[in-house]
Order: structure tokens, then sequence, then C-alpha cells
């Protein structure tokens, strides 16, 4: 029986049980939260054996062979560091760390101790996308990704998340480097960290706060995002975050040098596209019935799933749990390469950073502006 525990009782936290619970020999020993009220609501609703307000007396306690950390990210490292110091395996929420530099201080100790770690890049592990890495894998894009584009779009007036973002100054995501966007692209921009092969990358990042929040009176928060990305000249991409665009869009997709794969995660379907053209008015006709034959393809399988009750919204987090779980038992590799960790991280650094130095840069231009004016 493997023993799992859950620090952060917010939200998420209700589906890492529910997902937690549906997994043969595992059992939920023990909840904590810094607020007693938020870990006893948890521990009632779940019927979890214990719960606490603080983190040593869970590990030393409850003793917990994985813990899954689903606080705010700024306290990831630190929480995620004292559990690996105290044997457990971790399962971290995204954003994984607020850095690369803690993901690579969280995996270095991680190998050192003979444990696991993994991020909740559960998006990756959805049914439709584990069918697009299997075809990957066998080589179905031909010599390897040209380029890919990755949308990963938030209604930003449609959650109450939002609306307590928005209403509060003081909100734990106003502290993050990346605010917003540091909470949420993480999965986007996992999705192109798969596929990208070279340690050398270039990322130029362009981001602004969209005329919606600019007439809330917001200025802080950018909600729309374009990213290139160039690895050695070879592969390329765009990354696409915005709280704006319609349809807002989850989807992800690759081309290679024979074939391309377009995955759309809102319909949990993936769509095949074939690389070489028709002859003639052909083109103009085969292709659309292929399109409606794999359509309904998507829609058989998805139907199946669904009738063998492998279809929950979060299956993707099941799965991903599952193989992390597997890994620890098995001695297999984990889920998440560490490799794919620790790009995503360096990716969005650079970012971030671009995005501050941006930031800079029109507010010196302002207070120049406001200087000769004041001087004239």
């Amino acid at each position: 029986m493997l023993k799992a525990a859950i620090v952060g009782c917010g939200k998420i936290a209700d589906s890492h049980a529910s997902q937690i619970q549906r997994i043969k020999e595992c059992e939920i020993v023990g909840v904590c939260d810094r607020e007693p009220l938020m870990a006893k609501q948890l521990y009632e609703r779940f019927t979890v054996k214990r719960c606490f307000s603080d983190l040593t007396a869970l590990l030393s306690e409850a003793r917990p062979d994985v813990v899954h950390i689903t606080t705010p990210p700024q306290s990831h490292f630190h929480v995620a560091k004292h559990c690996l110091e105290y044997g457990c395996h971790v399962y971290i929420e995204k954003p994984f760390t607020i850095n690369e530099q803690e993901a690579r201080e969280l995996i270095a100790l991680a190998n050192e101790r003979g444990l696991k770690v993994t991020a909740g890049h559960d998006d990756q592990f959805r049914h439709a996308a584990r069918r697009m890495r299997t075809l990957v894998q066998s080589g179905f894009l031909g010599d390897g990704p040209v380029h890919m584009e990755s949308y990963y779009c938030y209604e930003i007036g449609q959650s109450g998340y939002a609306r307590a973002l928005l209403g509060d100054r003081q909100h734990w995501v106003r502290r993050l480097p990346g605010k917003l966007l540091h909470n949420i692209i993480s999965h986007g921009i996992a999705r192109i960290a798969e596929f990208l092969t070279g340690e050398s990358l270039q990322v130029m990042a362009y981001g602004f706060v969209s005329p919606f929040l600019k007439g809330l009176g917001e200025t802080e928060i950018i909600d729309e995002l374009r990213v290139i990305l160039c690895e050695r000249e070879r592969t390329t991409a765009y990354f696409t975050f915005s709280s704006q665009m319609r349809p807002a869009l989850h989807q992800f997709r690759i081309y290679g040098t024979k074939n391309g794969l377009a995955l759309d995660q809102d319909q949990e379907t993936l769509i095949k596209l074939r690389g070489m053209r028709y002859k003639s008015y052909l083109e103009r006709f085969l292709p659309s019935t292929m399109f409606a034959k794999q359509y309904i393809g998507n829609l058989t399988t998805n139907v199946r799933s669904f009738l063998g009750r492998d279809f929950q919204m979060k299956s993707g987090m099941k799965y991903l749990i599952e193989s992390f779980y597997r890994s620890i038992r098995e001695g297999t590799p984990v889920p998440v390469p560490y490799r794919e960790i620790l790009l995503t991280a360096k990716i969005m650094d650079s970012i971030f950073v671009q995005l501050e130095e941006k930031r800079s840069r029109v507010q010196a231009q302002s207070q120049m502006t406001m200087h000769s004016a004041l001087v004239g």
C-alpha cells in the first residue's frame, strides 16, 4: 500500500484527492494546510485518516511515501525540499518551482536521496495527448519536428479565481515574477519543451495588458503573450497565451518533414495532417472526407472511453499520478523527464526576464518624459 499525503488544501487539492482515491493499493494518510479549517474540510469530505496544520508533524506522524504539493508556487521549493529531506517522493503542481535554479536544486536533491519528483503537467497525459505522443515516437512526423504551435488561453472574466485576483492587490499571484502568466502558461510551454531536443534555445517574448483589463484599471497583470522559440535554427515554435481571443483555444500543432498532427485539448481530438497534397481537384475533395472520418474516429474513441469510465475531466492527472506511483514502486523512469521540467522552467525564466526588462524600459521612458516636461 502506497501512502500519500497532500499539502495545500485549496481547490486543486480536491482533484488530487479524487484521483488518488481512484488508484488501487493507495491511501491518503494525511492532509495539511497552514489554515486548520482548510485541512479539516478536505479531511472530512474525502475521509482521510488525519489532518495537520504543520508540515513537519505530517511528515513525522503520518509518514507518507509520496507528498502532493498543491500550495501557491512561491512555497513549492521549500515544501518540496523539506519533504525530500524526510525521504518522501514529491508530486508538485504546476508551475514546478519559481525558477530554473530552484528546479535544478530539487532534482539534484531527489537524485542524491534516491527519490523521485514530478511536475503536474497532467494535460500532457490526457487521452488524445498520449495518442499524439505514440504517433510522434513511431516516426509519423518524419525526420523530427520542424515547427510547433501551442495555444493556451484563459477566460479571465469567467472564473471566481480571476475576479479575486483582479480585486485583491495583495493576491499571491501578483507576487509571482510572471504574475498571472506564471501560474498558467507552464502547461502550454511544457508541450513545446517535450519535443525540443537541443540545449541551445532562443526565446523572444512580447506581452501586454489587454484593453479589457486596462478598462478595469489594471496595469500590472499581463494577459496577452506571444512567444517565438528557435532551437539552433532547426526547430521553431510559437506560443500564444490570451485572455481575449475567441474561441479560447487549448491546442497544439506539430509539423515534421513528412506529416503533421493537430491536438485539440478541449474537444479531446487528434487529427493527422497529411504532408503530401493530392493531384488536381482531388485536393479539393478528399481531405474534407478524410478529416470527417478522423473526427468520427475521435468521437468513437471518446465515447468508448466514456462508457468504460475512463473519461474523467482530470483523466490526465489520474494517468500521471498512476505513472508516477508506478515509477516509485517498480523503479521505472518518471513520466515527465527531468530535462523537460528544467527546459520548461528555463523558457519561462527567459519570458519573464524579457517582460520585466520591457516594463522597466517603459517606466524609465515615462519618468524621463515627465522630467523633461517639468524642466521645460
